[in-house]
């Protein structure tokens, strides 16, 4: 089976999740967007593609990388999404809280945008918990990355 993660990161946490990913699912590559060409993506049986939130959404990274996939470019392939965020109850900002309520965070976009290039959800998007704009990861979310990857493939 040929996996891809494919993750951007600022401060390290979407990488620590998208490294727990990978290793979950066994033979799986990670890598950063600019690695990876909008052509190889077809050859796969699975793409997971993970960014942080940033401004309710994912990273210009990752942005960039899904608008580079050609319509129809992942028919066939099986795609699920994740996020790195804090959590909404944390925020201490009823604001942004109300804010997170109305835009939500990157996963879901994420898995949107892989749709409608042809791609086939795996499950819902989900969203790691950072505690703070640059982290760290909450305790247990390493772990918690690994038995969703696990299920993506059970």
């Amino acid at each position: 089976m040929k996996i891809l993660v494919v993750y951007d990161s600022y401060f390290g946490n979407t990488e620590k999740v998208a490294q727990a990913i990978g290793e979950a699912l066994g033979d799986a590559e990670v890598r950063r967007p600019g690695d990876v060409k909008a052509g190889e993506l077809s050859e796969l049986d699975i793409l997971v593609v993970g960014s942080p939130t940033r401004s309710f959404r994912p990273s210009d990274g990752i942005k960039s990388f899904l608008k580079e996939i050609p319509s129809g470019g992942l028919k066939g392939v099986k795609v699920a999404s994740f996020d790195t965020r804090i959590a909404r109850e944390d925020t201490g900002n009823p604001v942004l809280r109300f804010m997170i309520g109305i835009f939500g965070y990157a996963a879901k976009p994420i898995r949107d945008n892989l749709s409608k290039k042809g791609g086939e959800p795996l499950g819902e998007p989900v969203g790691f918990i950072v505690l703070g704009t640059e982290g760290p990861l909450k305790e247990g979310e390493l772990e918690r990355a690994a038995a969703w990857a696990g299920s993506l493939v059970s």
